[in-house]
């Protein structure tokens, strides 16, 4: 039996399948389980925390979107099978935290981000760019926007209250993985982005993570 090649419609019409379920539908874990299934929930969180928490989560949420858009982006336009297969080996364990964010969410009777349908056209067309310059710089740009995602963690893990021990165990492990793929990137050839870039992600990342806490 001899391995099929997708031709460039097979691509968009796997894209926009891809883009409707990370968007429109219930992400289903293909990797492993929740980190926080045996980590019972507090009744000690305060309507006030209990908020904070959903928006930190409806942050995270929001970056687990982006990130299938933007490693679906990078692997439509990767010039290297190999480069290709690592992008949607991640984008599969990304849909893993997709996953297990949602669920908090719902814990946290709160909602998704209204936006979401727009954070995920940005971050494919950023990942398409991203892989039409070519292999090192897509890898590079994982790497960067990897390193920003565990900067991010750290600042969430530090503003969870202590008791939330849930949150915490899904988001010790997110960065786990994020830095683990950041490594993985940089190990397979990727290149330093310019400062100049570096700091147009934080900034894009800044307004996203301000209108996603809220919206």
């Amino acid at each position: 039996m001899t391995d099929r090649h997708f031709t460039l419609s097979d691509q968009i019409a796997l894209g926009i399948d891809q883009a409707l379920r990370t968007v429109f539908g219930k992400p289903q874990v293909t990797e492993r389980s929740n980190p926080s299934d045996d980590v019972p929930e507090t009744n000690q969180l305060s309507e006030e925390e209990q908020k904070h928490i959903a928006g930190l989560m409806r942050i995270n949420h929001v970056g687990e979107v982006c990130a299938q858009a933007l490693y679906q982006g990078q692997a439509m336009t990767a010039k290297l099978d190999t480069v290709r297969e690592s992008m949607q080996r991640a984008a599969d364990e990304e849909n893993d935290h997709l996953a297990w964010c949602e669920q908090r969410l719902e814990e946290l009777n709160s909602h998704k981000s209204l936006l979401n349908p727009l954070w995920y056209a940005g971050s494919f067309g950023l990942g398409a760019l991203a892989g039409l310059a070519g292999d090192k710089w897509s890898l590079g740009f994982v790497a960067e926007t990897e390193h920003q995602v565990v900067e991010h963690l750290d600042e969430h893990l530090a503003q969870l209250p202590e008791q939330d021990e849930r949150s915490r165990a899904i988001l010790k492990q997110m960065k786990q993985d994020e830095g683990r793929h950041a490594t993985v990137a940089l190990e397979a050839g990727g290149a330093e982005l310019p400062a100049p870039i570096k700091q147009a992600m934080k900034f894009t990342s800044k307004i996203m993570t301000s209108a996603a806490y809220k919206i």
